[in-house]
């Protein structure tokens, strides 16, 4: 419809509406329906105009924009299919890998959406300064990550980038990770993978255990405690359970309009009194640690090399410590968030991708038993459940490698993330930013872009990253996992490490097998958890070569 028979549209119901005046006039008392009439005549015209705006719109955008409401109705009807990040792909398809998503009227939900690599490049590297996390994200996420290096932009994420770097790069750090890694799977994965087994069912939620594997990896390097997540029996933790609903509270933020989730928690209704419950857990579990790492410091027994008590002996030019027990709950709980879910959720996706592709599987279990065989271990005595990976020997696993990336292209620990523009910018590809701006950065739909990783980019195949047998990196704007430009993931070369290392320990002594018909969705969250878990069964694996 044109806009001539909108107005004609109008005129009708304007001329229906005298008839029907000058009829309820000639009918006496029928006159007072008058008004109502006239409240039809307003709907009807209402109804005409968003009818033909949403035609205009899907006509020019492929995308109806409605009044008011913006295109949320068109969010919503894609959520119907049970997949946000498949929606927002499909949407970035059709617009040539960038769009503009206008939200509600009144609303901060509005945004500009890219998975172009050029974009990405231009605002991770080029224009560093001009995207920063921006006032909407920290607000939102403050209550949980505080003044951490998650939320921070300018000094306070420089001050931490710059300290944790030097620690992370550390040899004392590095022996600190490979220990803890060793102890949690060959005292707890594999015990807990050996009682599976053996039980009546057989069953278990593989990204449970992960999860927990990984919580108590990063919670012994941040804080230098051990939560005690996965044990035999794996038992309900107060902090890890705080710590997760705290995490997915937060998450309901950011699609919830700031002045209703902001009500919400003065009130103390809904997920922000969830959020507020759960908040109580993790401060009362972060100070109790960091007022006893104080005393040992204080004590002379500081000799630990965690992320907290790295921070804790740090002092301002004055004497006095360089930050407050605030400041350093907020370092932890970042690092936390950080560490936990990148490996675990990673590995995850890589088991389900293994199931299905039995192919990939078979390479890397050569690839390991290979190694396993050159080190010769028959002639030092060891056995398969005794049998321990060397960094060396967990850096020659190039098709592993591989496998995990091809994971991490397909299902990125962090489907999206967020930026804000402090000035007017325009994108590498002609889209105009204005100052405010909120930029999402898809990672999940670049990993299905045919442009970026060519035709077959829906297919789980290691080989695209391999060179005459050697892992081969792609660029950081085009692989989006670990982030890219001066925010390029600190913890990078430790999450290969420790997937590298969990994934060769399991796949050595296990198949690994997704019960049949045990559906798998990502869920909607900070980092791309599967919705219902991974329930998988476990088999020994029968060959010579893991038992040497």
């Amino acid at each position: 419809m044109s806009a001539a028979a909108a107005m004609d549209a109008t005129a009708v119901s304007h001329n229906a509406t005298a008839t029907a005046a000058s009829a309820l006039g000639a009918g006496g008392g029928l006159a007072s329906l008058l008004p109502e009439v006239q409240t039809l005549e307003l709907l009807v015209a209402v109804s005409i105009f968003v009818a033909i705006h949403s035609l205009r719109q899907r006509r020019s955008q492929g995308l109806p924009t409605w009044p008011l409401v913006g295109m949320l109705p068109s969010l919503i009807l894609g959520l119907r299919g049970g997949d946000m990040y498949e929606w927002i792909t499909g949407v970035l398809k059709s617009r040539g890998g960038t769009f503009t998503f206008r939200g509600p009227w009144l609303t901060n939900l509005h945004c500009v959406v890219t998975a172009d690599p050029r974009n990405l490049e231009h605002l991770l590297k080029a224009r560093f300064g001009s995207f920063p996390k921006g006032p909407y994200f920290r607000d939102t996420v403050r209550d949980l990550l505080g003044d951490g290096i998650f939320g921070a932009d300018d000094e306070v994420w420089r001050a931490q980038r710059k300290a944790a770097s030097l620690e992370f790069h550390s040899a004392e750090f590095r022996a600190l990770t490979a220990s803890s890694l060793v102890e949690l799977v060959h005292r707890r994965l594999l015990p807990v993978l050996a009682e599976a087994t053996e039980s009546a069912s057989g069953a278990i939620d593989l990204q449970d255990v992960l999860l927990r594997l990984t919580f108590d990896n990063v919670c012994m390097i941040a804080f230098g405690a051990d939560p005690g997540c996965l044990s035999q029996g794996l038992p309900e933790i107060p902090f890890a359970r705080a710590f997760e609903d705290a995490t997915e509270a937060t998450t309901v933020r950011f699609l919830t309009p700031t002045a209703v989730w902001r009500a919400m928690r003065a009130l103390g209704v809904g997920h922000e009194r969830v959020l507020q419950r759960s908040l109580a857990g993790v401060d009362e579990f972060a100070y109790d640690v960091i007022r006893r790492r104080k005393e040992e410091v204080a004590a002379g027994r500081g000799g630990r090399s965690d992320l907290l008590t790295v921070f804790t002996k740090m002092r301002a030019e004055d004497g006095r410590p360089a930050y407050s027990d605030k400041f350093l709950r907020d370092i932890c709980v970042n690092f936390i968030l950080a560490g936990r879910d990148t490996s675990s959720v990673a590995l995850a996706w890589f088991f389900w991708l293994l199931d299905r592709n039995p192919r990939v599987e078979e390479r890397i279990v050569e690839e390991i038993e290979g190694i396993v065989a050159a080190r010769k271990a028959a002639a030092t005595g060891e056995v398969e459940e005794e049998l321990v990976f060397q960094p060396e020997e967990v850096k020659r696993m190039e098709y592993l490698h591989a496998a995990l990336s091809e994971a991490l292209r397909l299902y990125p620990s962090v489907p999206v993330d967020h930026k804000e523009v402090v000035e007017d910018e325009v994108f590498p590809d002609g889209t105009v930013l204005k100052k405010g701006t909120k930029v999402i950065y898809a990672m999940y739909a670049m990993g299905r872009m045919e442009s970026i990783w060519g035709e077959d980019c829906r297919e789980y195949k290691p080989e695209r990253w391999l060179r005459d047998g050697r892992f081969m990196s792609e660029s950081a704007y085009k692989f989006t996992a670990f982030n890219g430009g001066p925010r390029l993931c600190l913890g990078k070369d430790f999450a290969y490490y420790q997937m590298k290392f969990a994934a060769a320990s399991i796949l050595l002594r296990y198949r690994v097998h997704v019960v049949p018909g045990h559906p798998v969705a990502p869920k909607i969250a900070l980092t791309m958890y599967m919705k219902h878990g991974l329930k998988v069964t476990l088999s020994k694996r029968d060959n010579k070569g893991s038992r040497l």
